[in-house]
């Protein structure tokens, strides 16, 4: 069986940085991929999809730190499914990309202020040991 997803799309705004329970670093981050297509008409059609992308450890430091809202990023990683309940008692769902490996596709001088501006592949991270409740 395989899981594997690629992606590559901007960035809808900068990455969300948490950390679980035991410190472990994560990023969450809106991934915005575009089709066109001409309808039967004739006319020009696009359409956005949206994705959840999150990041662990490694990846995750790397992307709070030179992602940006609107940068072009390869994304490779997996799908998850997960659920739980919110403070309410309402049953939650959401599928998100778990991310294992990011490069940053836009030229040299885009990234954060702080960071180099000549990184450009980060190489494969491992994906969670177990769940992360957030």
């Amino acid at each position: 069986m395989v899981n594997k997803v690629i992606l590559i799309g901007r960035l809808g705004k900068d990455p969300e940085v948490r950390y679980t329970p035991d410190g472990t670093m994560v990023t969450n981050f809106n991934l915005a991929t575009d089709e066109s297509y001409k309808d039967k008409n004739g006319e020009r059609v696009s359409k956005t999809e949206w994705h959840r992308i999150v990041t662990y450890r490694k990846l995750a430091e790397i992307c709070g730190n030179y992602l940006v809202k609107g940068k072009m990023v390869f994304i490779e990683g997996k799908i998850q499914t997960r659920s739980w309940e919110d403070k309410e008692g309402v049953k939650r769902q959401t599928t998100e990309i778990v991310a294992s490996d990011m490069k940053m596709l836009d030229s040299k001088g885009q990234a954060k202020a702080d960071g180099p501006s000549d990184v450009v592949n980060t190489g494969s991270v491992n994906g969670p040991e177990e769940d992360v409740p957030f």
